[in-house]
């Protein structure tokens, strides 16, 4: 077992030389090079801009029919949203909710009354039925 200890650190030597090249511009770049470099980049993206609205149009014909289906469905959730907090806020208001609910019966007990308690009735409500069916969705067959 040995104990002498060494003085010098053996650590490596420093490396005096320097990187003249840092990012892909060498230290002997002139004025120019660095304009010219600048006016290539701005003309990449001066093109790339120019073509963005080539871009968009083409994404927007491709891919039309599913973005009108999310946002008729983003449509659809805010409506329910929206909806649903304002008869929340409608049905705090005393005595409101509870005269909707005997206008809501009271007009149960007229269309039970007026279109399903008789045959004909029934058929009326049925042919008005089928006929507004044929103007929603067209004539089929």
């Amino acid at each position: 077992m040995s104990t002498d200890f060494k003085s010098e650190a053996t650590m490596p030597e420093p490396d005096n030389t320097v990187n003249s090249n840092v990012s892909g511009v060498s230290a002997s770049s002139t004025g120019g090079e660095i304009t010219e470099q600048l006016q290539a980049v701005w003309g990449k993206v001066s093109s790339l801009l120019a073509d963005l609205p080539d871009y968009v149009t083409d994404f927007f014909k491709e891919y039309q029919r599913p973005l009108i289906t999310v946002g008729l469905i983003l449509g659809a959730v805010v409506s329910v949203k929206l909806l649903l907090a304002v008869l929340g806020a409608v049905n705090e208001i005393p005595l409101l909710a509870p005269t909707f609910e005997l206008i809501g019966l009271g007009y149960s007990g007229w269309f039970v009354y007026r279109f399903l308690l008789r045959d004909a009735n029934r058929q009326e409500l049925l042919s008005n039925l089928n006929s507004l069916k044929e103007q929603v969705l067209g004539r089929r067959g």
